[in-house]
């Protein structure tokens, strides 16, 4: 995608196959705030009135599907991801993905560094307005279970801030320790989160100007 008309046309076309409006914002790498106006967008509504309402103007949208389409370029990724949570930990043997984009990343991760692998389905993808904090997400009983292990957390994006919480706590919840964490692109340059570092191939700074 190269221009916001093109992720108008995606975010409809997403919402008419029934995906919610957390889920696209999943796919389209960008925030829950940014999803909302990109579908208003594309249904005629007052897109202008609803970035105001979110409180927010900008966002980054970050395209990887140049390394997600080719299982060779996605494991060169995920060796450097690997790479980076083997400054952290060496009785770690679990690697968690957040579900969606995070899984094919986990998976190729605890490949390099010989773990169990388990996934988490975050609350967002429930979200369409509104808070989201009363419903929860939960881990996929297809792959392997916390069982108060000690583990890595893999995702591709962080936006907010938000799911890696959310999957944090939920991995504490389940009485297991998160020991690190790691994305391909960090757009708010986090150094940790609750107290687990954060590493990732890529952060993001936002240059704003007074003109």
């Amino acid at each position: 995608m190269k221009n916001v008309d093109d992720l108008i046309d995606s975010a409809a076309e997403l919402a008419e196959h029934g995906l919610s409006k957390g889920e696209i914002a999943d796919e389209l790498n960008v925030s829950r705030e940014t999803a909302s106006w990109l579908v208003e967008r594309a249904g005629g509504g007052n897109a202008a009135a609803d970035t105001a309402a979110a409180g927010t103007t900008a966002d980054i949208h970050v395209d990887w599907s140049a390394l997600g389409r080719d299982s060779t370029r996605l494991g060169y990724a995920a060796s450097a991801m690997a790479d980076l949570l083997t400054k952290e930990g060496e009785e770690v043997d679990l690697t968690v993905g957040i579900e969606k984009a995070g899984a094919p990343l986990a998976t190729a991760v605890a490949s390099r560094l010989d773990t169990d692998l388990g996934t988490y389905a975050p609350a967002k993808h429930q979200w369409e307005e509104g808070d989201i904090d009363e419903q929860g997400g939960g881990f996929s009983r297809n792959f392997a279970a916390i069982r108060d292990r000690d583990c890595y957390v893999v995702d591709d994006i962080i936006t907010s801030g938000t799911t890696m919480r959310e999957s944090v706590n939920a991995i504490r919840e389940q009485g297991g320790e998160p020991v690190a964490c790691v994305v391909l692109v960090d757009k708010k340059g986090y150094d940790e989160i609750d107290g687990v570092p954060v590493y990732s191939l890529v952060d993001v700074v936002r240059v704003d100007r007074d003109e």
